[in-house]
């Protein structure tokens, strides 16, 4: 069967959440845009996670992978995509009930566009304690999102720019935005909150502390390449050779 033209894929990342990943999930099969395709790519979990997407099957399709990163993981789920569209979450977030609706409108009253972001908002999760929550800084402003997590972007546009980069432990959003922005890519930021970001103990950004120098690399990367292109653009071109007379 043909595809319909605003079929959205989703790809849900997911390594040993089974604890959040039900309402994840739910809050991805109960956006107000449909049609949606939900995929969760188990990236080696060893708890429950296989047993709660399988739950939402066939609503949920399901693939399992060897521990091989955040980043390979959505890579799999691109591959797996059949939607125009593709969006990505988190297992341990959760999206506004009309983030996706919001985005595609905007998609498609611009034809300039090439993705939509929103806004984030942040929550302690439930199960922590005072103690705990006093650890965790949580910021009570709304942030811009430019973050894989509240993005929607056309999957041709995506590939364009390449898939995400995974020999980084962290920051292969960050590096992939910086390809896409060199590559002149057009982006909104809805003023909207369209996705909750779940602060808890297992956070990828307190797990993989000592990850964050990725961070600083990724970005003297992109640098650096940006410097490269200038100064190639800004050497003189050489005359070609006087042909016969």
């Amino acid at each position: 069967m043909e595809k319909p033209k605003s079929l959205v894929s989703v790809v849900i990342p997911v390594h040993n959440g089974e604890r959040y990943l039900a309402e994840a999930i739910e809050s991805v099969l109960g956006q107000t845009h449909q049609p949606i395709e939900a995929i969760v790519v188990d990236d080696g979990s060893t708890d429950g996670s296989a047993d709660v997407a399988k739950g939402f099957a066939p609503l949920v399709r399901y693939c399992f992978q060897p521990n091989s990163g955040v980043g390979a993981a959505m890579n799999r789920g691109i591959d797996l995509a059949q939607g125009a569209f593709i969006a990505f979450l988190g297992a341990d977030d959760l999206w506004a009930g009309d983030k996706l609706a919001l985005q595609m409108a905007v998609l498609e009253g611009d034809p300039e566009l090439d993705m939509v972001f929103g806004l984030i908002t942040h929550f302690h999760s439930p199960e922590l304690d005072h103690g705990r929550r006093r650890q965790i800084h949580c910021p009570q402003e709304d942030m811009p999102g430019y973050s894989a997590g509240t993005m929607l972007i056309n999957r041709e546009t995506f590939l364009c720019v390449g898939l995400f980069e995974t020999r980084w432990k962290m920051g292969e959003f960050i590096d992939w935005y910086a390809r896409a922005m060199d590559l002149g890519l057009q982006s909104s930021m809805l003023p909207t909150v369209v996705m909750r970001r779940r602060l808890h103990a297992d956070n990828m950004g307190i797990r993989e502390r000592d990850s964050r120098t990725d961070y600083v690399r990724i970005l003297k990367q992109s640098l650096d390449q940006r410097r490269k292109r200038n100064a190639h653009a800004s050497e003189p071109k050489k005359r070609p050779p006087n042909g016969p007379r």
